[in-house]
């Protein structure tokens, strides 16, 4: 069950890339696994106050990792590349 808004938007990603992402107001969130295009559209119009106009979403598996004998997956994630609308910006 989710309870607000920040828990559907977990942190905002800082890449290189995604800074390039920025002049074309697209920006990129890791967002909650359960979580579709809709609630993220919501979420991100009622934390930020911007209008969006598409949500696109990736699912990442987690790599399998390695140390010494022993063998672990990272988690499973998912992110999310929002478009606002002209005129809007988010200052992050």
């Amino acid at each position: 069950m989710i309870k607000s808004w920040y828990d559907i938007i977990k942190k905002p990603i800082l890449t290189e890339k995604s800074e390039f992402g920025k002049q074309r107001l697209i920006y990129s969130f890791m967002v909650d696994r359960n979580s579709n295009k809709n609630t993220i559209k919501k979420a991100v119009e009622n934390i930020f106050s911007v209008k969006v106009d598409s949500v696109r979403t990736i699912n990442v598996k987690g790599k399998l990792k390695r140390y010494k004998m022993t063998e672990g997956q990272r988690t499973d994630r998912k992110k999310a590349m929002v478009t606002l609308k002209k005129g809007y910006r988010i200052e992050i």
